[in-house]
């Protein structure tokens, strides 16, 4: 399989790096389309040679194009591949908000595939949801989710507009688990810690909560149980939660970030 990746932003390079590092493909398939000068240096520091700075003829021999920019560069995007790319094009597209149906009046092919990956793909660690047009077949479906699993777990949602709930949930997430940790970390200063004191304790109770979860069949609620012993100090912090409707407070941040991920899709 012959891949062209437009655009060596943080999520394009990752995606280059966990291909090749999972021999998924080979270096001399993978195309790099990238107009950045410091960008185009990164890469042939990495041994990246098939590097181009404009689209060329050979587009037409790709069998796959992964769309790495930035939504707001789609529309020049669109204008400066159009000409290059064909019906038999499959087309990945990571652009947050930018529907199947967006790409579908902008570039000659109906085999669209959009995904949304989060921070954590670039240690392979990332969570992806990703839909694709009735036109894509199971086999092309398989190839694209056997790519995107470089970066860490994938799931396929026959509805698009569940990418939005994505966003708000996976994509956007990792902010709020940073958002906690730092409300956790000031909160230890505040008894009395160092910062490095603090930024160990936290990390390390997140990592290993995390694990926990993840080596056990119990739900988060068994788990609060678990460590929440009746009339004990963790009772009386989950207490103070309940009372401020914390819980009610973080599904309404959820709710917010998914209301904009729909206006950006429009």
């Amino acid at each position: 399989m012959k891949i062209l990746l437009i655009g060596a932003g943080n999520m394009g390079q990752t995606y280059a790096d966990s291909f090749i590092a999972q021999k998924v493909v080979k270096k001399e398939n993978l195309f790099i389309l990238e107009h950045l000068s410091e960008k185009v240096e990164q890469l042939q520091q990495k041994g990246y040679q098939q590097i181009w700075l404009t689209p060329t003829n050979e587009i037409a021999e790709m069998n796959l194009i992964i769309l790495a920019v930035k939504p707001q560069d789609s529309h020049l995007l669109f204008d400066n591949i159009k000409n290059w790319i064909n019906s038999s094009h499959l087309i990945l597209s990571i652009m947050a908000g930018v529907t199947i149906d967006g790409i579908k009046k902008r570039l000659p092919t109906q085999k669209i595939v959009r995904a949304m990956p989060n921070l954590p793909a670039q240690i392979s660690m990332g969570m992806t949801g990703f839909t694709a047009d009735i036109s894509v077949n199971r086999e092309e479906i398989f190839s694209v989710q056997n790519l995107l699993n470089t970066t860490g777990k994938t799931l396929f949602f026959e509805k698009e507009e569940m990418l939005d709930a994505v966003t708000a949930v996976s994509g956007s997430g990792p902010a709020y688990i940073f958002y906690f940790m730092k409300a956790m970390m000031k909160s230890a200063m505040a008894m009395g810690f160092t910062e490095t004191q603090s930024e160990m304790l936290v990390e390390q109770t997140f990592m290993g909560a995390v694990h926990l979860f993840n080596n056990n069949t119990f739900s988060c609620e068994e788990w609060i149980s678990k460590v929440a012993s009746k009339g004990g100090t963790t009772e009386a912090a989950l207490k103070d939660f309940n009372t401020n409707l914390l819980e009610e407070k973080i599904g309404n941040g959820l709710q917010q970030a998914l209301k904009r991920a729909i206006e950006l899709g429009k």
